[in-house]
């Protein structure tokens, strides 16, 4: 994943969020994503997202349940979620800290 402004709400990264609690299939992962961050992802971009991931071994599918192919997020995927979300939170923390600052 790359360093632009915007990142957080790469469908990537959604993906792996999701994936973080759990193995899901296409729609569960969508489903989920809408219900906790509020961001709705079209199939085209979902499996465009899904692909990317697996081909850079950052989650892995899983064996086909009738026909949903359920996804399970790997360690590099943790070990990715995790550096993101740590970047993502620093600058939270810097950004609310300098809005309190100006606007004091």
């Amino acid at each position: 994943m790359g360093d632009e402004l915007g990142r957080w709400a790469e469908p990537g990264l959604l993906v792996l969020a999701s994936l973080a609690d759990g193995d899901k299939h296409g729609y569960a992962i969508t489903t989920d994503i809408a219900d906790q961050v509020g961001v709705s992802l079209g199939p085209g971009t979902l499996y465009a997202a899904l692909s990317r991931l697996e081909d850079r071994g950052l989650i892995e599918g899983l064996p086909a349940e009738g026909r949903r192919r359920p996804y399970r997020l790997t360690a590099a995927g943790a070990a990715e979620l995790s550096a993101q979300a740590t970047r993502m939170q620093r600058l939270a923390t810097l950004s609310l800290g300098r809005l309190r600052t100006a606007t004091a």
